[in-house]
């Protein structure tokens, strides 16, 4: 790496200019926080079921005796082997501010289509220690928009992060995949159709005159604030540096 070098005098005054420009983002995104947090609600009247630890439950249960709730949709399929290794970079940090968000009026869940056991398996070798709910069998990740079936997959019927994506291309009986989906597929071992079907999300909700509300969701890119280590990264001298998927789920690194 060769980088344009410069005095210290020269160093403060490029320093002072990024300041001003990171201020000025800083106080956009707070413009940001709170045109979400003006978003109207919605009401949600379908029972959805879960499977936790404690048991069955409800959504009005996750809360937990909180009055908000911020599900994480993670990538987890029924016929995966292994959760999504994006998702789970992402859930590495999940363990420490869970704890901190509950004592906040606000409960962390991690969500997946998995049966609870599979999932409770991951967590383990994982050494995570959030709330996780199986919402295998329920309707739950069809309605926010981070599940699809085969079908419509195969007829562009995916409506994903509030647009219709094209459709998927199948080849051989399988869908052709390349690059990044194709290797997360393989690492969570499946095919790349069948890992494409689950997404990733994040819900939030909320509890009002004892109904529970739908009050914002976001995707793909919308959950970029999430990825703790790019924060870092975004520090860092080179920033993310990225040519290709580099990361892991946090026990591979070793054999890879």
């Amino acid at each position: 790496m060769t980088h344009r070098t410069a005095t210290r005098q020269e160093w403060l005054a490029a320093r002072l200019e990024l300041l001003a420009a990171e201020k000025a983002l800083t106080r956009q995104g707070d413009a940001v926080a709170q045109q979400r947090q003006a978003l109207p609600w919605v009401r949600l009247e379908k029972p959805y079921r879960f499977e936790t630890e404690t048991g069955p439950a409800t959504l009005r249960d996750l809360f937990q005796g909180r009055s908000q709730l911020l599900v994480y949709h993670f990538m987890f399929g029924p016929d995966y082997a292994a959760g999504c290794p994006s998702c789970s970079m992402i859930a590495d940090g999940f363990n420490g501010f869970a704890t901190h968000l509950a004592q906040h009026d606000v409960m962390l869940w991690a969500v997946s289509r998995a049966p609870l056991p599979k999932l409770l398996e991951y967590r383990r070798r994982m050494g995570w220690s959030f709330p996780r709910a199986s919402s295998f069998g329920s309707d739950f990740n069809a309605d926010f928009n981070v599940w699809f079936t085969e079908a419509q997959q195969r007829e562009g019927m995916v409506d994903y992060n509030y647009r219709r994506e094209a459709g998927f291309v199948w080849r051989q009986g399988e869908a052709a995949g390349a690059g990044a989906e194709s290797l997360f597929a393989a690492m969570c071992g499946t095919d790349t159709a069948t890992f494409h079907r689950d997404r990733p999300g994040l819900s939030a909700f909320a509890l009002q005159d004892g109904a529970v509300h739908h009050t914002y969701s976001a995707y793909a890119r919308g959950l970029d604030g999430l990825w703790g280590a790019y924060q870092w990264l975004d520090r860092a001298p080179l920033g993310r540096n990225e040519a290709g998927v580099w990361w892991r789920r946090h026990d591979e690194y070793g054999a890879a």
